[in-house]
């Protein structure tokens, strides 16, 4: 029975046989060396782990679905309990059904996936480490423009496709899956035309499918290639979404300001669709003002909430 060492913690932890035999199997390895905790998964609903066998590494997911939640923001409900139960099952169908070569747009390939008993299931990944990959904190504007180019190359080859088995529509802060926060915001003119906002944004014309949750630490960064993982919360949607919530991430107010233009340009320049841009970039404003409001509701002083979504905010409430 494999030994499993938390970093850091210190304590130690035992793999299940059933779990150890199929890790071997399904990467045709004959021992398996160490177990590295690379990291919890968000309240408490498992971890990410590199597994080092006899003659490579894999990451292996393993998803457990506690008892009681530990939420760092005290959102422990049965919705949200729902949400994140649904997001590891839209990733497992991602993985299994969705998930292609694109040239420019890296993903690690899935080795094997299953389910161990009713509350616990399991993904063995590619481990894109092995492969010069990393992630980084702070990145240059030649890794920032890989990102926009992963990005473009991934929406323009899932444009039009129906997120069969994912979320009907992407992102982790969509409205219809947060009516806690909703219910929380204090801000009372965005409260009354979040619905119209949300039915601008999913009734365009051009759709593709999103990976939900396009922030920094979401993506590896190798010389000039950059690859993606976590797609718990894929699914149908405008790309620019992705674009939007990727700058909230690696840019201040002051920077989003000034960075702006030149990211969208880089963005729709790769994506190289005039009828698509066209309407993405209009819809720009109202992505961050449903970005907004969610924020208003779930953390009220979010960093993110501030004078650059706010204009954002403004400018859609003066259009609807």
């Amino acid at each position: 029975m494999v030994k499993v060492l938390e970093k850091g913690k210190g304590l130690i932890k035992f793999m299940e046989p059933q779990l150890e035999k199929i890790l071997l199997s399904s990467t045709r390895s004959r021992t398996i060396k160490k177990i590295e905790l690379i990291q919890k998964l968000w309240s408490g609903y498992g971890s990410l782990n590199r597994v080092v066998l006899n003659d490579k590494s894999v990451i292996l997911k393993l998803i457990k679905f506690p008892n009681k939640s530990n939420h760092p923001r005290g959102w422990d409900t049965s919705i949200s309990h729902e949400r994140k139960a649904h997001s590891y099952r839209v990733e497992m169908n991602w993985y299994q059904n969705f998930n292609q070569p694109i040239t420019h747009s890296k993903i690690p390939s899935l080795i094997h996936q299953g389910e161990l008993k009713e509350k616990e299931k399991f993904l063995i990944l590619e481990d894109l480490t092995v492969s010069g990959f990393a992630p980084r904190v702070k990145i240059s504007q030649t890794q920032i423009k890989l990102c926009l180019k992963w990005l473009a190359k991934f929406h323009s080859h899932y444009l039009n496709m129906k997120p069969s088995q994912l979320w009907p529509i992407g992102t982790y802060w969509h409205l219809d899956t947060r009516p806690d926060e909703f219910k929380a915001m204090k801000d009372k003119d965005l409260k009354k035309v979040a619905h119209l906002i949300d039915q601008k944004l999913n009734s365009s014309k051009y759709k593709t499918i999103v990976h939900g949750d396009a922030k920094i630490a979401n993506f590896l960064f190798k010389e000039n290639e950059v690859a993606a993982v976590d797609f718990q919360y894929v699914g149908g949607g405008i790309g620019i979404k992705d674009v939007a919530y990727f700058l909230s991430s690696i840019y201040n107010e002051k920077e989003l300001s000034q960075k702006e233009s030149w990211c969208l340009d880089t963005y729709f320049k790769e994506l190289a669709n005039k009828e698509v841009e066209k309407e993405w970039r209009d819809l720009y404003p109202y992505v961050w003002c449903d970005f907004y409001r969610f924020l208003n509701g779930w953390s009220p002083g979010h960093y993110k909430l501030n004078s650059y979504s706010e204009r954002m905010k403004n400018k859609v409430l003066e259009w609807i």
